[in-house]
């Protein structure tokens, strides 16, 4: 037997360490492998549109890591594959019906089910949506704009909502009907108030823009006192003072004529465009780059894969002149200047930190390359195999599929990634013996979610949304932390995907045999094709404006979606990287590694929190080493599961699980150190379970590795996705 596994093994370390090089050019240049590359690599580049409530507790040394990725080509790849494993269909009586909001043709694609958007197509679709810089809240056939005023104190940050202006048709005949989603993409959603008014919502515009379709007059009104309103002289541009010391501009692309008293704008009968900006500095020379760039309008926006660890904007436009957008914290980092033009002194305040004004038509984003590796960077020193191959034996020998006490997709997936990564340890390490069991505990675990044969629980498929959800969660909101609903999908199916990648990896022979089902599983979040043609929707998790994922799928929240575990999802796009590897598909790998680099990325911009950093407010930012939840709208401190002052959750949650990728995560020493000092007195508190001790001591291990090791020597309990094994592997690969 061992034998055996020894060919396998040596054969597949080298089928992936040649696989950039076996691909030939032509299967690069089409982006397909001969038998599954599937409807989640069709890339366009083009205009078309298509709860978490509780705990759910460089280049490397190695051969088998990848090398600088491969990008999905810039044209369309349409190659479907008939090879695609369908899970078993269901008929959900939890999930809400998606034809109230969304326009018939678009019911006839995968629909979003974490977009940044969602609040709008939940419920009765009043809830409001940060359209950066803007609250937006549709409600009553009417649009309300809010330029937020922020509130914070040292457990929580948050904007308030306030309807500074709010548009609708005066005398409108159906005053309680609905707005309905005509189209959406990567940047944009456009929302109609039937039967006149269309408002493209693009992220990151200075304006809001709406279409007004009809020949109808117009209701623009606020809760605040009109103090002004005054009009130039050819009355295509108004400025509006009101009470709170705000100052909105008006722009309209003919001339209209309106009426006001103290609370209300009315004009006469008008059909085109009408821009409004809200003037958050009264500098002059602030009203004139609004002046300036009135006249182009954003009505779409798209991200398309370029090149490796790069991401491209691509707006649609309508008008005359230059574009002007607004970037994020993130995107200043990563924004290739050479394109576009930076107005440093044109910003706003938000939740995210300064926007700032960009001039381009198109953005290049691009990320410092990460390489995938199934072991440590710097490897193991072998003086320190003996103590980790004692642990290994130890945590091998406790495996027992038929013991397992869950039928949970969470912690299922869980214990399947545990015990994969002591195999990967058991390679670095140079003790194969133990692989063999691993390997037939990842059968029996893994198997029956994939054929169906789980009983109590597996996966099925959701035609309504385009998902996979577990057959618990088809019918309780709540089972499996909502997976029902698409809350999680990537933690959980994260999980699978390691597994499966490892697996895939010392057993080749089982890949190939269950790789339509693993592509299939992976597809749930990792689709990146747009349209009717795919099972899924276009990367379920991940946003491409804010560049990290949500997690909380189709519960309405008043401050839209959020995220909780950011290392889960790193854990995610790096194990659809490793499965990449595994199958030797390098666009596979392309995409992964640059949802792995981009979700980093916004960890240590928005859940990482510096003692220097000026991000956040003074008094949020001294009490906070690590953010609990980021919401769309809202920071807090607290936990779905734990108090602010559980500081060892806080940054457990945000480092589980241990992997080699979190050497990349953590690899800010110096905020490494801040985070393991403010976390450390709240391991005095009675009660502080081992299993997030390990993971405050492997952080203590990247700066003081002797001190690290001697405490986790006396830890008693793990955490159910780790062992001593891990932890071992950990402390003496920081060496």
């Amino acid at each position: 037997m061992e034998c055996i596994f020894f060919f396998f093994f040596s054969f597949n370390l080298f089928l992936v360490s040649q696989s950039v090089r076996a691909i030939n050019a032509e299967s690069l240049i089409y982006g397909v492998e001969e038998s599954l590359h599937n409807n989640f690599y069709q890339i366009h580049d083009d205009n078309s549109t298509p709860y978490r409530k509780s705990y759910k507790t460089h280049i490397t040394r190695n051969s088998n890591s990848s090398s600088l990725p491969l990008a999905p080509p810039p044209t369309t790849i349409s190659r479907l594959s008939s090879h695609l494993f369908t899970f078993p269909e269901t008929q959900s009586t939890v999930i809400p019906d998606p034809s109230s909001f969304f326009a018939p043709n678009l019911l006839l694609s995968p629909l979003p089910t974490n977009s940044f958007f969602q609040n709008f197509v939940l419920k009765n679709g009043d809830q409001p949506e940060y359209i950066h810089p803007y609250l937006v809240k549709s409600s009553l056939s009417s649009l309300s704009l809010s330029y937020p005023s922020l509130f914070s104190n040292t457990t929580l940050t948050y904007q308030i909502f306030t309807a500074d202006l709010t548009i609708s048709v005066l005398n409108n005949p159906n005053p309680n009907r609905s707005h309905t989603i005509s189209a959406f993409d990567d940047l944009s959603v456009t929302l109609d108030i039937q039967p006149s008014l269309r408002f493209f919502l693009v992220r990151g515009s200075p304006f809001l823009t709406c279409q007004v379709l009809h020949n109808v007059a117009l209701s623009i009104s606020t809760i605040h006192a009109i103090l002004d309103f005054v009009p130039n002289r050819s009355k295509t541009k108004f400025k509006i003072n009101l009470n709170n010391v705000q100052t909105w501009v008006l722009y309209s692309s003919k001339p209209i004529s309106f009426t006001h008293n103290i609370s209300t704008i009315s004009s006469d009968k008008f059909r085109g465009i009408i821009r409004l900006a809200i003037l958050p500095n009264p500098d002059y020379k602030f009203e004139s780059v609004l002046d300036r760039f009135r006249s182009r309008y954003p009505v779409s926006g798209h991200a398309v894969f370029t090149k490796p660890f790069g991401v491209k904007y691509k707006f649609k436009k309508k008008g005359r002149g230059d574009l002007l957008m607004l970037a994020n914290p993130l995107h200043l980092r990563l924004l290739d200047n050479s394109s576009v033009t930076v107005l440093d002194d044109f910003k706003y305040k938000g939740m995210d930190g300064e926007l700032v004004g960009v001039v381009g038509d198109s953005w290049i984003l691009e990320t410092d390359p990460v390489s995938i590796s199934w072991h440590s960077i710097k490897g193991v020193k072998q003086e320190s195999y003996p103590q980790i191959i004692d642990a290994l034996v130890q945590d091998v020998e406790g495996l027992n599929s038929t013991a397992l006490d869950t039928s949970s997709s969470y912690f299922f997936g869980k214990l399947v990634a545990r015990a994969a990564r002591l195999a990967l340890i058991a390679e670095e390490v140079s003790y194969p013996r133990v692989i063999p069991k691993i390997r037939k505990y990842l059968t029996d675990t893994i198997e029956p979610w994939l054929n169906g044969t789980f009983g109590e629980n597996g996966f099925l498929y959701d035609k309504s949304w385009g998902g996979i959800i577990t057959k618990q969660g088809s019918t309780d909101t709540f089972a499996d932390f909502g997976f029902g609903v698409y809350n999680d999908h990537h933690y959980h199916i994260g999980y699978f995907l390691y597994g499966i990648a490892v697996l895939a990896k010392i057993d080749p022979i089982w890949g190939k045999k269950y790789r339509p089902q693993a592509y299939s599983l992976m597809a749930d979040f990792m689709t990146v094709s747009r349209g009717a043609n795919s099972n899924y929707p276009r990367l379920r998790c991940f946003d491409l404006w804010k560049l990290h994922s949500w997690a909380s799928g189709l519960t309405e929240f008043p401050h839209g979606r959020n995220q909780e575990s950011t290392s889960e999802a790193v854990n995610a796009y790096y194990s659809a990287a490793l499965m990449g590897l595994a199958y030797r598909d390098t666009h596979l790998i392309a995409i992964g590694s640059l949802l792995t680099a981009m979700e980093i990325q916004a960890s240590r911009t928005w859940w990482h929190v510096r003692e220097e950093d000026t991000l956040y407010a003074a008094d949020f930012t001294k009490e906070n080493r690590v953010v609990g939840i980021v919401w769309a709208n809202k920071r807090e401190s607290g936990l779905w599961f734990a108090p602010p002052e559980w500081k060892e959750c806080r940054l457990g949650i945000q480092v589980l699980p241990l992997l080699p990728i979190t050497e990349v995560l953590f690899s800010d020493v110096g905020f490494t150190r801040q985070l393991v000092e403010w976390t450390l007195p709240a391991l005095k508190r009675e009660g502080v379970d081992d299993g997030w001790k390990g993971f405050v001591y492997a952080l203590e291990g990247v700066y003081e590795n002797q001190i690290a090791f001697e405490k986790m020597r006396n830890l008693t309990g793990y955490d159910s996705g780790n062992s001593l094994s891990n932890l071992l592997w950990w402390i003496f690969s920081r060496l």
